[in-house]
Protein backbone atom coordinates (compact mmCIF):
# COMPACT_ATOMS: atom_id res chain seq x y z
CA UNK A 1 0.00 0.00 0.00
CA UNK A 2 2.96 2.26 -0.42
CA UNK A 3 3.11 4.76 -3.29
CA UNK A 4 0.43 7.27 -4.29
CA UNK A 5 -2.43 5.72 -2.32
CA UNK A 6 -0.25 5.11 0.72
CA UNK A 7 0.94 8.70 0.66
CA UNK A 8 -2.63 9.99 0.63
CA UNK A 9 -3.60 7.71 3.50
CA UNK A 10 -0.62 9.02 5.50
CA UNK A 11 -1.87 12.55 4.77
CA UNK A 12 -5.25 11.44 6.09
CA UNK A 13 -3.47 10.25 9.26
CA UNK A 14 -1.96 13.71 9.80
CA UNK A 15 -5.31 15.40 9.17
CA UNK A 16 -7.04 13.00 11.53
CA UNK A 17 -4.59 13.58 14.35
CA UNK A 18 -4.96 17.33 13.81
CA UNK A 19 -8.74 17.45 14.13
CA UNK A 20 -8.60 15.21 17.18
CA UNK A 21 -6.15 17.65 18.75
CA UNK A 22 -8.57 20.51 18.01
CA UNK A 23 -11.37 18.54 19.67
CA UNK A 24 -9.29 17.60 22.69
CA UNK A 25 -8.02 21.17 23.05
CA UNK A 26 -11.56 22.47 23.58
CA UNK A 27 -12.65 22.33 27.21
CA UNK A 28 -16.26 21.51 26.22
CA UNK A 29 -15.66 18.54 23.93
CA UNK A 30 -19.31 17.61 23.50
CA UNK A 31 -20.03 21.14 22.25
CA UNK A 32 -16.94 21.11 20.02
CA UNK A 33 -17.94 17.77 18.50
CA UNK A 34 -21.43 19.13 17.87
CA UNK A 35 -20.07 22.14 15.96
CA UNK A 36 -17.69 19.87 14.03
CA UNK A 37 -20.61 17.62 13.15
CA UNK A 38 -22.78 20.51 12.02
CA UNK A 39 -20.00 21.75 9.73
CA UNK A 40 -19.54 18.26 8.29
CA UNK A 41 -23.28 17.77 7.81
CA UNK A 42 -23.67 21.17 6.13
CA UNK A 43 -20.95 20.37 3.59
CA UNK A 44 -22.51 16.94 3.02
CA UNK A 45 -25.92 18.53 2.45
CA UNK A 46 -24.49 20.73 -0.29
CA UNK A 47 -22.59 17.87 -1.93
CA UNK A 48 -25.56 15.48 -2.13
CA UNK A 49 -27.43 18.09 -4.17
CA UNK A 50 -24.91 17.90 -7.02
CA UNK A 51 -23.67 14.29 -7.10
CA UNK A 52 -25.45 11.13 -8.34
CA UNK A 53 -27.06 8.79 -5.86
CA UNK A 54 -24.98 5.82 -4.70
CA UNK A 55 -26.03 2.47 -6.11
CA UNK A 56 -28.98 0.93 -4.27
CA UNK A 57 -26.81 -1.93 -3.02
CA UNK A 58 -24.72 0.55 -0.99
CA UNK A 59 -27.59 2.03 1.02
CA UNK A 60 -27.78 -0.56 3.83
CA UNK A 61 -24.06 -0.07 4.48
CA UNK A 62 -24.33 3.71 4.20
CA UNK A 63 -27.13 3.89 6.77
CA UNK A 64 -25.41 1.48 9.15
CA UNK A 65 -22.16 3.42 8.88
CA UNK A 66 -23.87 6.75 9.57
CA UNK A 67 -25.39 5.42 12.78
CA UNK A 68 -22.12 3.81 13.92
CA UNK A 69 -20.32 7.11 13.27
CA UNK A 70 -22.66 8.84 15.73
CA UNK A 71 -21.87 6.17 18.33
CA UNK A 72 -18.17 6.76 17.58
CA UNK A 73 -18.51 10.51 18.07
CA UNK A 74 -20.18 10.05 21.45
CA UNK A 75 -17.62 7.45 22.57
CA UNK A 76 -14.76 9.69 21.45
CA UNK A 77 -16.06 12.63 23.48
CA UNK A 78 -16.36 10.42 26.56
CA UNK A 79 -12.87 9.04 25.97
CA UNK A 80 -11.33 12.53 25.81
CA UNK A 81 -13.19 13.66 28.90
CA UNK A 82 -11.47 10.89 30.85
CA UNK A 83 -7.88 11.15 29.62
CA UNK A 84 -5.31 13.12 27.69
CA UNK A 85 -4.84 13.01 23.93
CA UNK A 86 -1.48 11.25 24.13
CA UNK A 87 -3.00 8.15 25.72
CA UNK A 88 -6.70 8.04 24.77
CA UNK A 89 -5.98 8.58 21.05
CA UNK A 90 -3.34 5.80 20.67
CA UNK A 91 -5.53 3.29 22.51
CA UNK A 92 -8.62 4.12 20.43
CA UNK A 93 -6.84 4.24 17.09
CA UNK A 94 -4.33 1.48 17.85
CA UNK A 95 -7.01 -1.04 18.73
CA UNK A 96 -8.88 -0.67 15.45
CA UNK A 97 -6.43 -2.12 12.84
CA UNK A 98 -6.43 -5.60 14.33
CA UNK A 99 -10.24 -5.54 14.59
CA UNK A 100 -10.53 -4.29 11.00
CA UNK A 101 -8.15 -6.97 9.77
CA UNK A 102 -10.21 -9.66 11.50
CA UNK A 103 -13.49 -8.17 10.26
CA UNK A 104 -12.17 -7.94 6.69
CA UNK A 105 -11.06 -11.56 6.85
CA UNK A 106 -14.48 -12.68 8.07
CA UNK A 107 -16.73 -10.54 5.88
CA UNK A 108 -14.65 -9.65 2.81
CA UNK A 109 -12.41 -12.68 2.48
CA UNK A 110 -9.18 -10.70 3.00
CA UNK A 111 -6.58 -13.16 4.28
CA UNK A 112 -4.13 -12.45 7.09
CA UNK A 113 -0.58 -13.53 6.24
CA UNK A 114 2.37 -13.96 8.61
CA UNK A 115 3.54 -10.33 8.37
CA UNK A 116 0.03 -9.05 9.07
CA UNK A 117 -0.28 -11.42 12.03
CA UNK A 118 3.01 -10.02 13.38
CA UNK A 119 1.63 -6.52 12.92
CA UNK A 120 -1.48 -7.45 14.90
CA UNK A 121 0.74 -8.76 17.70
CA UNK A 122 2.78 -5.53 17.80
CA UNK A 123 -0.32 -3.32 17.80
CA UNK A 124 -1.83 -5.36 20.64
CA UNK A 125 1.41 -5.25 22.64
CA UNK A 126 1.69 -1.49 22.19
CA UNK A 127 -1.89 -0.95 23.33
CA UNK A 128 -1.37 -3.09 26.43
CA UNK A 129 1.77 -1.09 27.23
CA UNK A 130 -0.16 2.17 26.90
CA UNK A 131 -3.02 0.89 29.02
CA UNK A 132 -0.71 -0.22 31.84
CA UNK A 133 1.10 3.09 32.16
CA UNK A 134 0.15 5.35 35.02
CA UNK A 135 -1.52 8.55 33.87
CA UNK A 136 -4.60 10.66 34.31
CA UNK A 137 -6.56 8.15 32.25
CA UNK A 138 -8.73 6.00 34.53
CA UNK A 139 -9.69 2.41 33.95
CA UNK A 140 -13.05 3.71 32.74
CA UNK A 141 -11.19 5.99 30.33
CA UNK A 142 -9.17 3.10 28.94
CA UNK A 143 -12.32 1.02 28.47
CA UNK A 144 -14.03 3.94 26.71
CA UNK A 145 -11.01 4.38 24.43
CA UNK A 146 -11.17 0.68 23.56
CA UNK A 147 -14.91 1.01 22.90
CA UNK A 148 -14.10 3.91 20.58
CA UNK A 149 -11.63 1.67 18.76
CA UNK A 150 -14.36 -0.94 18.32
CA UNK A 151 -16.68 1.61 16.68
CA UNK A 152 -13.81 2.71 14.40
CA UNK A 153 -13.27 -0.87 13.30
CA UNK A 154 -16.99 -1.42 12.77
CA UNK A 155 -17.56 1.61 10.56
CA UNK A 156 -14.33 0.96 8.62
CA UNK A 157 -15.42 -2.57 7.70
CA UNK A 158 -18.95 -1.37 6.89
CA UNK A 159 -17.61 1.42 4.67
CA UNK A 160 -15.06 -0.89 3.05
CA UNK A 161 -17.92 -3.14 1.98
CA UNK A 162 -20.35 -0.31 1.25
CA UNK A 163 -18.16 1.80 -1.02
CA UNK A 164 -17.47 -1.28 -3.15
CA UNK A 165 -21.23 -1.49 -3.75
CA UNK A 166 -21.51 2.21 -4.64
CA UNK A 167 -20.69 1.77 -8.35
CA UNK A 168 -17.66 4.05 -8.16
CA UNK A 169 -19.53 6.85 -6.37
CA UNK A 170 -17.19 7.24 -3.39
CA UNK A 171 -17.88 10.96 -3.00
CA UNK A 172 -21.63 10.43 -3.09
CA UNK A 173 -21.40 7.53 -0.62
CA UNK A 174 -19.31 9.63 1.77
CA UNK A 175 -21.58 12.67 1.55
CA UNK A 176 -24.77 10.70 2.18
CA UNK A 177 -23.13 8.93 5.13
CA UNK A 178 -22.04 12.25 6.62
CA UNK A 179 -25.65 13.51 6.51
CA UNK A 180 -26.19 11.42 9.63
CA UNK A 181 -24.00 13.93 11.48
CA UNK A 182 -27.11 16.13 11.74
CA UNK A 183 -28.05 13.74 14.57
CA UNK A 184 -25.28 15.19 16.75
CA UNK A 185 -26.95 18.61 17.28
CA UNK A 186 -30.24 16.76 17.86
CA UNK A 187 -28.55 14.75 20.61
CA UNK A 188 -26.91 17.86 22.07
CA UNK A 189 -30.17 19.82 22.18
CA UNK A 190 -31.95 16.85 23.77
CA UNK A 191 -29.34 16.61 26.54
CA UNK A 192 -28.31 20.24 27.13
CA UNK A 193 -30.77 22.48 25.33
CA UNK A 194 -30.50 24.76 22.30
CA UNK A 195 -29.10 27.73 24.24
CA UNK A 196 -25.77 26.00 24.94
CA UNK A 197 -25.10 25.44 21.22
CA UNK A 198 -25.15 29.17 20.44
CA UNK A 199 -23.45 30.36 23.63
CA UNK A 200 -19.85 30.17 22.26
CA UNK A 201 -20.87 32.30 19.26
CA UNK A 202 -21.30 35.14 21.75
CA UNK A 203 -18.59 34.28 24.27
CA UNK A 204 -15.84 32.32 22.48
CA UNK A 205 -16.10 32.62 18.71
CA UNK A 206 -12.57 31.30 18.19
CA UNK A 207 -13.58 27.92 19.63
CA UNK A 208 -16.40 27.73 17.10
CA UNK A 209 -13.94 28.49 14.31
CA UNK A 210 -11.57 25.79 15.56
CA UNK A 211 -14.41 23.26 15.68
CA UNK A 212 -15.55 24.10 12.16
CA UNK A 213 -11.94 23.83 10.99
CA UNK A 214 -11.72 20.44 12.67
CA UNK A 215 -14.84 19.36 10.83
CA UNK A 216 -13.27 20.29 7.49
CA UNK A 217 -10.13 18.32 8.37
CA UNK A 218 -12.31 15.35 9.31
CA UNK A 219 -14.12 15.40 5.96
CA UNK A 220 -10.82 15.45 4.07
CA UNK A 221 -9.26 12.74 6.24
CA UNK A 222 -12.07 10.22 6.04
CA UNK A 223 -12.92 11.06 2.44
CA UNK A 224 -9.40 9.93 1.50
CA UNK A 225 -9.86 6.74 3.51
CA UNK A 226 -13.17 5.83 1.84
CA UNK A 227 -11.62 6.50 -1.56
CA UNK A 228 -8.73 4.16 -0.72
CA UNK A 229 -11.11 1.48 0.59
CA UNK A 230 -12.59 1.09 -2.89
CA UNK A 231 -9.63 -0.92 -4.12
CA UNK A 232 -7.14 -1.52 -1.29
CA UNK A 233 -7.43 -3.95 1.60
CA UNK A 234 -9.39 -2.73 4.60
CA UNK A 235 -6.73 -3.90 7.03
CA UNK A 236 -3.98 -2.15 5.10
CA UNK A 237 -5.83 1.17 4.79
CA UNK A 238 -6.89 1.12 8.44
CA UNK A 239 -3.41 0.24 9.68
CA UNK A 240 -1.62 2.89 7.65
CA UNK A 241 -4.13 5.51 8.77
CA UNK A 242 -3.53 4.60 12.41
CA UNK A 243 0.08 5.70 12.20
CA UNK A 244 -1.66 8.93 13.22
CA UNK A 245 -1.04 7.81 16.82
CA UNK A 246 2.50 9.16 16.53
CA UNK A 247 1.29 12.45 15.06
CA UNK A 248 -1.24 12.70 17.91
CA UNK A 249 1.45 12.24 20.55
CA UNK A 250 3.61 14.87 18.83
CA UNK A 251 0.70 17.32 18.65
CA UNK A 252 -0.24 16.58 22.26
CA UNK A 253 3.33 17.29 23.34
CA UNK A 254 3.94 20.43 21.26
CA UNK A 255 0.52 22.07 21.05
CA UNK A 256 -1.27 20.87 24.18
CA UNK A 257 1.84 20.72 26.41
CA UNK A 258 1.12 17.16 27.51
CA UNK A 259 3.93 15.21 29.12
CA UNK A 260 5.16 12.17 27.21
CA UNK A 261 7.16 9.54 29.05
CA UNK A 262 9.86 7.46 27.42
CA UNK A 263 7.69 4.36 27.82
CA UNK A 264 4.81 6.06 26.03
CA UNK A 265 7.10 6.95 23.12
CA UNK A 266 8.23 3.32 22.98
CA UNK A 267 4.66 2.01 23.14
CA UNK A 268 3.48 4.37 20.40
CA UNK A 269 6.45 3.35 18.27
CA UNK A 270 5.55 -0.33 18.70
CA UNK A 271 1.95 0.43 17.66
CA UNK A 272 3.22 2.30 14.62
CA UNK A 273 5.60 -0.47 13.53
CA UNK A 274 2.72 -2.95 13.89
CA UNK A 275 0.45 -0.71 11.83
CA UNK A 276 3.09 -0.46 9.09
CA UNK A 277 3.39 -4.28 9.03
CA UNK A 278 -0.36 -4.48 8.57
CA UNK A 279 -0.20 -1.88 5.82
CA UNK A 280 2.46 -3.58 3.67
Amino acid sequence: MLGYTGGLVLLAAVLHASWNALLHGNSDRALSMTWMSMAIAMVATIVVLVVPLPDAAAWPYLIASGLVHIAYNLALVQSYQRGDLGQAYPIARGSSPLLVALGAALFAGERIDLLHAFGIFLVSAGIIALALQRSRTSRAGILMALATGATIALYTVIDGLGVRHAAGQAISYTAWMFLFYWLMPVWFIATRGVTDIWKPVRTNLSSVGASIGGGMLSIAAYGIVIWALQSDSMGGVSALRETSVVFAVLIGRMALKESVSAMRWIACSVVTVGAVCLGV
